[in-house]
């Protein structure tokens, strides 16, 4: 039997954001699983407190029988999720996994000290970020496994990352969910099997139905740490064991971004972009790419006016716009006909081409 810690988990985000997650609260183990790189021993004022103890709402308005909410405080009912912003703190309260309220709570506080979230691969090239915005099942897992077998690359992430304001990548280097079309890519991850893996072709209609039942399993912890760890949809493994003896670099200076998407053609192709484009589409492609209940909590938030719409995603873009200001924009569309390891073949070999001069300028 798992035994809890007594002493509350500390998590520093890149020396921006501290995260403090009670010992005993039911979010703990997940939340201590999915941001162990960012532990630390070091306690400081936390920016983000964790528990299940909800706070008092006196007078709270309602919209529907979906939300509660006062000035600075938004209670999720159906979810019984709060969330509560003080000027100096983001407060969440629940008894069930919270990292779907966590990870868009981590945005905006982020962005609050000049970084923005977003969904992408990300790695270091030479002393140099580079990052892979793009929609899951595009082929950035296969593509960050094959890079990591070159000279000179590092990883940072091959999900979630944040961009500062000063053209910084830092990294975000949690679980990876390895898949059994990953077999071939990560061959030494499938040998001595813990669990078994479904059939490649049976792989999306699993995923379907794990979207599917996803809110109702996070609301009890016991069984959505079982389901973590005991579906056949996938296998998490931590980058160390992804990739045995290679470095892992938290921060760089980003080079370029490049946005890979499937799309209906033929043959792949790379077309240069604005970094205002790129800017849209980051922001798209993040809150797009959130499980379903991060994106209520963003919609909760902003239909309650704890955080607006307008603050939200103005301050994020102003903050990604910084970032990309001077930096290759480019869009890298890969044809949809094309499996992971074909897609991620193709990546490759176009990142290859591309980066030399892209260095060469930053030089």
């Amino acid at each position: 039997m798992r035994t809890r810690q007594t002493k509350a988990p500390h998590f520093d985000i890149h020396g921006r954001v501290t995260i403090r997650v009670d010992a005993k609260a039911p979010a703990a183990a997940q939340l201590q699983s999915m941001l162990a790189c960012f532990a630390s021993d070091t306690e400081r004022p936390a920016d983000i407190l964790v528990d299940d103890r909800p706070e008092p709402m006196p007078d709270a308005g309602l919209v529907e029988h979906e939300l509660a909410y006062t000035a600075n405080s938004v209670r999720f009912q159906a979810d019984r999720v709060q969330i509560v912003r003080d000027t100096d703190q983001w407060r969440i309260h629940g008894p069930g996994e919270l990292l779907t309220s966590v990870v868009p709570v981590l945005d905006a506080a982020m962005v609050g000290k000049g970084a923005g979230m977003i969904h992408a691969a990300t790695m270091a090239y030479r002393g140099h970020a580079i990052a892979l915005p793009a929609a899951g099942g595009t082929g950035k897992t296969s593509t960050v496994a094959k890079l990591m077998r070159r000279d000179g690359w590092s990883f940072m992430g091959d999900d979630w990352a944040f961009l500062s304001e000063d053209a910084t990548l830092l990294g975000y280097a949690k679980p990876m969910f390895i898949k059994p079309h990953h077999r071939a890519i990560y061959p030494h991850l499938f040998a001595g099997v813990r669990k078994p893996l479904v059939p490649s072709q049976l792989s999306n209609s699993v995923s379907r139905l794990t979207t599917l039942v996803h809110p109702y399993v996070i609301r009890y912890p016991r069984l959505a740490d079982f389901s973590r760890r005991w579906s056949p949809e996938h296998r998490m493994v931590t980058p160390a064991t992804a990739f045995p003896g290679r470095e892992v670099t938290t921060e760089a200076p980003l080079a370029a971004a490049i946005y890979v998407e499937r799309f209906e053609g033929t043959r792949t192709r790379l077309v240069e972009r604005t970094s205002e484009w790129m800017v849209d589409r980051m922001l798209g492609n993040f809150h797009i790419e959130m499980a379903g209940f991060s994106q209520r909590v963003v919609t909760g938030l902003a239909a309650t006016s704890v955080v607006p719409w307008r603050e939200h995603f103005t301050a994020k873009g102003i903050v990604l716009s910084k970032a990309l200001d001077g930096r290759p924009c480019h869009l890298l569309q890969v044809p949809s006909a094309f499996t992971a390891d074909e897609a991620s073949d193709d990546i490759v070999r176009y990142l290859e081409q591309l980066l030399p001069s892209v260095l060469d300028e930053r030089a």
